[in-house]
């Protein structure tokens, strides 16, 4: 079989440019294309794939996309389709940027403050979902929940230190499981501070691309640490329009940084910031998809996961809790309290719930409401 580059660039080009929905919209389309309408993978193959990047830290669905380009294609398809895939959000979402950041119109600011209210019931939806797939696949259902709750509580308290909880809670699983344990990929990565402004964005823009397990929402408390409370490029309603602003626009949360490095260092930073965190994805695949059947196969690597995969799951939903303590104004927990009957109880996708709140803020704020 063999996929031209420019098929490539069009087909993952495209899932760019409607990904709209998050990690689940991103695996149903590239599913679509690769097993449904080109048989390029067969439904094992696709469905192993998943597995494989579930196990990497970083954005999973962006791994898959760049993992499926390079199964069709090899290294250049890797490189072509993870481009075409991340380009078209990361344009909009630096656009979105300008417009939300600079000195913007009060229907603007308004909106911003809208959908940034419902931030929090998005953060509640997505870990929500991950519960019950993870309640049945753990192998102690009383260690998993001692995971999910420390996670939700570091989430909750402990900010940038998030990554060192999670990993905690992956070797304790590992020495449980009795496994002899080995130094997970994160900890090659030393912590230690950076200097300059351009260092501060790429050392917080590497934390968000290598050290998050879960997805998205994991390293949103470790970004709202950096960026609002240790180098103040951001004011907290400012961040919120950020996650917001990831959420709305195609492909993957981890866009969000895009806006915190624009804050620092304008459009430099955001560049700086998205080139960043999403090298760590390429390298990933570019140098280990062929050996992506013995990782899944490692029982170490599955008892490390055992451990970190509920405590990302439950710094999910922990992450709630700084993005609520954000809000400053009444009217903004009224639209938070919506946003949470819109997704949990109908059932409405965070696209349609954070345009449905934006639009509430503006009517709020035109009718006289205060803007935080």
């Amino acid at each position: 079989m063999t996929v031209g580059l420019g098929t490539v660039l069009r087909e993952w080009g495209r899932i760019g440019c409607v990904g709209f929905g998050g990690p689940p919209a991103h695996i149903a389309l590239l599913r679509k294309l690769c097993v449904d309408d080109r048989k390029w993978m067969d439904a094992q193959e696709f469905e192993d794939a998943i597995a494989a990047c579930n196990l990497l830290p970083g954005p999973a669905s962006t791994q898959l996309a760049i993992f499926t380009a390079w199964r069709v294609r090899g290294r250049a398809g890797a490189v072509v389709g993870g481009l075409a895939f991340i380009l078209p959000g990361l344009l909009a979402i630096l656009i979105l940027a300008m417009l939300f950041l600079g000195n913007p119109p009060l229907w603007v600011e308004a909106a911003g403050a809208g959908a940034g209210a419902a931030v929090a019931a998005v953060a509640v939806q997505a870990g929500w979902s991950l519960l019950g797939p993870g309640w049945h696949r753990a192998p102690s259902r009383r260690r998993w929940l001692v995971y999910l709750l420390l996670g939700a509580a570091g989430a909750a308290t402990i900010g940038p230190w998030l990554v060192l909880l999670l990993i905690a809670c992956g070797v304790a699983e590992a020495v449980f499981q009795r496994m002899p344990v080995t130094r997970p990929p994160l900890s090659a990565l030393p912590l230690i501070a950076s200097a300059g402004l351009a260092g501060s964005v790429a050392w917080v823009a590497l934390k968000v691309g290598a050290l998050s397990y879960g997805g998205g929402f994991v390293i949103i408390p470790l970004m709202q640490a950096d960026a609002v409370d240790h180098y103040h490029w951001m004011t907290d309603p400012e961040f919120l329009n950020a996650v917001a602003l990831g959420q709305i626009t195609p492909g993957p949360v981890v866009h969000t940084v895009a806006v915190v490095g624009y804050a620092a260092a304008g459009l430099a930073g955001g560049l700086l910031a998205a080139t960043v965190a999403f090298g760590p994805s390429f390298a990933f695949i570019l140098l280990g998809a062929h050996r992506f059947d013995q990782l899944r196969a490692n029982q170490r690597v599955r008892a490390f996961l055992d451990g970190a995969g509920p405590g990302a799951i439950g710094a999910i939903l922990g992450s709630a809790v700084p993005l609520t303590l954000a809000l400053t104004e009444a009217w903004q927990l009224a639209v938070l309290a919506g946003a949470l009957v819109l997704m949990l109880a109908l059932r409405r996708g965070p696209v349609l719930t954070l345009l449905s709140a934006a639009a509430a803020g503006v009517v709020v704020v035109l009718l006289g409401g205060p803007l935080p």
